[in-house]
């Protein structure tokens, strides 16, 4: 048993994935949606 785990806790350091794109997709819309809102506020003062 002692080396089930050892096996399942070796395999869990080396998969770890990179969240780069995830963090760029929700930046990304994050600022979509701000500027967004602004447009939106803008447009509404403007009127």
């Amino acid at each position: 048993m002692d080396q089930t785990n050892k096996k399942m806790h070796s395999s869990d350091e080396q998969e770890s994935p990179s969240l780069k794109g995830t963090l760029i997709s929700v930046l990304l819309l994050g600022s979509f949606l701000i500027v967004s809102w602004f447009g939106v506020y803008a447009l509404f003062i403007s009127r």
